[in-house]
């Protein structure tokens, strides 16, 4: 559970294994190879066995990929890691790239030649992925060529991680709120309303959802590796790991699910012939499409049938959130009392914070894992987005600076997220006019009202608009999706300039961070989760509204607010905000605690 700083930063990773790659790569007749960070499950946090990118570069970041070809090769990471990339991959060996801006495609219209063969394993790119990638090599006469024994793989050999085999577990009702046979049921209606006659499932935490299990496979998410077939009727079959696989798995599974191995995956899907089957495209990689087709079987693209049930919290996994967020929030609120007090007379490093923080979070004794690797940025390092220190890297607070903390928890009752921003020492006048800018950007999505159909795009502006008055913006998405004891990103739902059709409904929780970041000086970011709760008449109106409840419960440094900044009804929200946090977390802490956070929680 502790959170590690000895991370891959050894650049002789590429010295050593590039060469392995590029041997293993000639045997098969290949030009290059392609590396995703993703496998075989389209995970975003990897089981180390199928972290095939950190293994070739000596990049740990949770997005990126790399080219390798005979000559040369290129490591491409999105705006998040450019520190990161340069601190642990040979710049010598690997040309490092943007991911986004061009990303694979553009390398590979430049970098490849007429009559090269660039291999991939479709086990690991998504089909539309795929169909760009081979559109980008085309245009200079070079194919991309699927390999069913992957180079990288054989060049690893047996020094290569065992597959994670950590038991597959019952997650009952008390925290799932319904039943596994209920649950197939419904989406077997909705598999049959697309025309299928069945879904093949690959996403571990559909796997998680559906079947009411959770694993331990990935690291910060409690999920399984797997993968499932589920017919319109609500049957299943279950492709587990013999290894995780325990009596009292079988047994809570029930009669109308068949327990299978990865192996016999093959076998099941060629018996689809003639069938309508439902696939998603970005859950699922291209071998299952590829698969299927031969096999006969009609594919039907479409997203993931439990994505928006598992979205759409019930009224368990909602209590379960609010307990876990008062849990959670207690934890922190003793951490912000820390850093309030020792922590302005001896100011940490940010790993020293980060030890502390998941210390109080482990003293609950309900702890499972953090929800991600604690993101903390003291000064300037707060500045990178999504910064996560390392011993390389670590620094330490100063006076008159500003310390980002974005943490989070897994507990069996739910996942929390949240980020504080505190001042060491006295801040400086335009820190509190940034960070005010920010909080009212936060008040504003946190009360908003609005109509069945609103997409989170349309209420982006609600936590910008503050800013972009000043001139002043942030270049990342407001909100993401938060699963119940599943990943801390989850889908469909998200808060973010770029469209996205999916409607907010009730139960879908979602983060709610806008930020403000000063190259070279400090970040900021105020971040609670949230939960959309049901349409309501507003006194007067029309039309009932949805709205939002917040479920993180800890202080917002009030040391960093322009009270002249506020609004009337701004302050009053911040106010009514603090006062739960009070009467809410106070009775949990103890006196000293209680104290402070009488003191910090005061109406401004």
């Amino acid at each position: 559970m502790r959170q590690t700083f000895d991370e891959t930063t050894d650049r002789s990773f590429g010295p050593r294994h590039v060469p392995l790659i590029r041997e293993a790569m000639a045997q098969q007749g290949l030009d290059g190879f392609l590396v995703p960070h993703e496998d075989e499950h389209q995970n975003e946090y990897l089981p180390a066995a199928n972290d095939r990118l950190a293994w070739a570069t000596g990049f740990t970041g949770s997005a990126g990929a790399a080219v390798i070809l005979r000559d040369k090769a290129a490591v491409f990471v999105d705006g998040r890691y450019t520190l990161q990339v340069r601190d642990q991959v040979d710049a010598q060996l690997f040309e490092i790239r943007d991911l986004v801006e061009g990303g694979v495609p553009a390398y590979l219209e430049t970098a490849t030649a007429r009559g090269q063969r660039i291999g991939y394993d479709p086990r690991l790119h998504s089909p539309d992925a795929l169909a760009r990638l081979k559109e980008a090599a085309a245009k200079t006469g070079a194919a991309l060529v699927a390999v069913n024994d992957n180079p990288l793989d054989r060049a690893w050999g047996q020094a290569r991680p065992a597959q994670p085999t950590a038991p597959v577990v019952p997650h009952p009702a008390e925290f799932s709120g319904e039943d596994s046979n209920a649950k197939r049921a419904r989406v077997g209606k909705a598999v049959a309303a697309r025309g299928g006659d069945a879904a093949v499932l690959t996403a571990p935490s559909t796997i998680a959802w559906l079947f009411n299990v959770r694993g331990g496979d990935v690291i910060r998410s409690p999920l399984p590796l797997g993968q499932a077939i589920l017919n319109k009727d609500g049957a299943a079959r279950l492709f587990l790991d013999p290894a995780k696989v325990t009596p009292d798995l079988r047994a809570w599974l029930g009669n109308q699910v068949r327990l299978e191995t990865p192996d016999d995956l093959p076998a099941a899907l060629a018996e689809l012939k003639g069938q309508s089957v439902v696939v998603d495209p970005a859950q699922s990689s291209a071998w299952y499409f590829d698969t299927l087709a031969e096999a006969g079987a009609t594919v039907i693209r479409a997203e993931d049938p439990c994505a928006l049930p598992r979205a759409c919290k019930n009224a368990v996994e909602i209590q379960g959130s609010r307990n876990a967020h008062i849990r959670d929030g207690a934890a922190l609120t003793r951490f912000l009392h820390w850093v309030a007090t020792e922590g302005q007379v001896n100011p940490p490093d940010e790993i020293t914070a980060v030890t502390k923080l998941e210390s109080f979070r482990e003293a609950t004794g309900a702890l499972k894992d953090l929800s991600f690797d604690t993101i903390a940025g003291a000064a300037s390092n707060g500045a990178i987005v999504h910064y996560r220190p390392t011993e390389r890297l670590n620094k330490r607070a100063e006076t008159g600076s500003l310390l980002l903390i974005d943490s989070g928890a897994q507990y069996l009752d739910g996942t929390t997220d949240v980020t504080r921003t505190v001042a060491i020492g006295e801040p400086a006048a335009e820190m509190r006019q940034r960070f005010t800018l920010v909080l009212k950007g936060h008040l504003a999505l946190a009360g908003i009202r609005f109509p069945a159909g609103t997409t989170g795009s349309a209420l982006d502006i609600l936590a910008r608009h503050a800013l972009w008055m000043h001139g002043l913006d942030y270049d990342h998405g407001t909100g993401h999706g938060v699963g119940s004891y599943l990943g801390v990103h989850e889908g469909p739902q998200r808060i973010a300039k770029a469209p996205n059709a999916v409607a907010l409904r009730p139960g879908m929780i979602l983060s709610n961070e806008p930020g403000y970041y000063k190259e070279g000086g400090y970040g900021i970011r105020i971040e609670n989760l949230q939960v959309v709760t049901e349409a309501a008449q507003i006194p007067g109106g029309e039309r009932p509204m949805l709205g939002f409840e917040t479920l993180t419960l800890a202080p917002i440094d009030r040391r960093l607010i322009d009270r002249d900044l506020l609004s009337a009804d701004e302050r009053a929200q911040l106010d009514a905000y603090h006062a739960k946090v009070r009467d809410v977390i106070g009775p949990l802490v103890e006196p000293e605690v209680r104290s402070w956070l009488l003191d910090v929680t005061a109406a401004i």
